[in-house]
């Protein structure tokens, strides 16, 4: 049987709804998801095999400009992403369209339309019809997209018919990865996501830009249980405090939380330890970012 496959990198401003519309597709919980801008900041690699066809999805962070080396690493892995893909999926939030922004945006990235780029207005649930053919009547007179596609990916509205369009533009190619693959990355980055996101879903406003969560150990021990041991690493002194709680009733909530959602990841009972650290403007350390972020992407399990 004649088979199909490519790279499809998803891509747009913070909080389009990638990471949601990835996880759609997939049918799997594979990218973090909180309402909070900036969550993404690896390219996270999807995989959907089916029996002629495989889509390997790249997942990316918020387009924006740079204003420190954590967010230059963001902006790097956006644009491999872009370099990789055989297509791109130009993802919008509908409700925030904004003609001038969406040019700034791609003058930003630096589309060029070598390759082929859907442009997928999300989060169409949120306007009247009559809102959205006006959007889409705008964006089709002011923009070269070959496609169009209004999409719910929460409400999984019309994400069939996006799938279909991928499937339809992908070139002949044999399978890049194992057919049982669902992810490129990993076990430890995706449990080091879910404990981010948990963290980030907990510390609301306070401080969910400055977390990262490092995996100190990831093994079975004697007892034959599976141990994680991870820390979360701040930028102060003062966050450090905010993270663990009164009485550290914070902590233990986050770890309470991820605790579960490792379990279901990794269908197995896990023990997970947390311990909070600080690093110093480790955002602003390109090293530090390098050897930490940078590499858990590509560590073994």
């Amino acid at each position: 049987m004649e088979k199909h496959s490519g790279f499809v990198s998803l891509i747009g401003n913070p909080n389009a709804g990638k990471s949601t519309l990835l996880n759609t597709l997939l049918g799997e919980e594979l990218s973090v998801v909180t309402p909070k801008p900036q969550t993404t900041r690896n390219k996270i690699i999807g995989i959907l095999t089916r029996e002629n066809y495989q889509i390997v999805f790249l997942d990316t962070p918020g387009i924006l400009e740079p204003k420190y080396k954590l967010q230059e690493f963001m902006k790097r892995e956006i644009q491999s992403s872009f370099d990789e893909a055989d297509m791109v999926l130009f993802i919008i939030d509908v409700g925030k369209y904004e003609r001038e922004v969406m040019k700034k945006t791609i003058e930003r990235l630096g589309i060029s339309h070598d390759k082929k780029i859907f442009c997928v207005l999300n989060k169409i649930d949120l306007l009247k019809k009559e809102e959205v053919m006006l959007i889409l009547d705008d964006i089709s007179k002011n923009f070269s997209f070959q496609e169009l596609i209004p999409v719910s990916a929460k409400k999984k509205f019309n994400t069939d018919k996006l799938l279909e369009l991928v499937i339809s533009n992908l070139p002949e190619n044999e399978f890049f990865y194992d057919e049982e693959h669902i992810a490129s990355q990993p076990e430890k980055f995706f449990v080091s996501e879910i404990i981010r996101g948990e963290g980030m879903k907990a510390l609301k406003e306070e401080l969910p830009y400055s977390i990262f969560v490092g995996i100190e150990e990831f093994a079975i021990r004697d007892s034959g249980k599976h141990f994680i041991n991870a820390s979360i690493i701040v930028d102060r002194d003062s966050h450090k405090k905010i993270v663990i709680g009164e009485g550290g009733n914070k902590i233990k909530r986050i770890g309470e939380q991820a605790r579960k959602k490792i379990e279901i990841f990794l269908d197995k009972e896990i023990f997970l330890e947390l311990f909070v650290k600080v690093k110093k403007n480790w955002r602003d350390d390109e090293s530090f970012i390098k050897n930490s972020i940078g590499k858990l992407t590509t560590a073994g399990n």
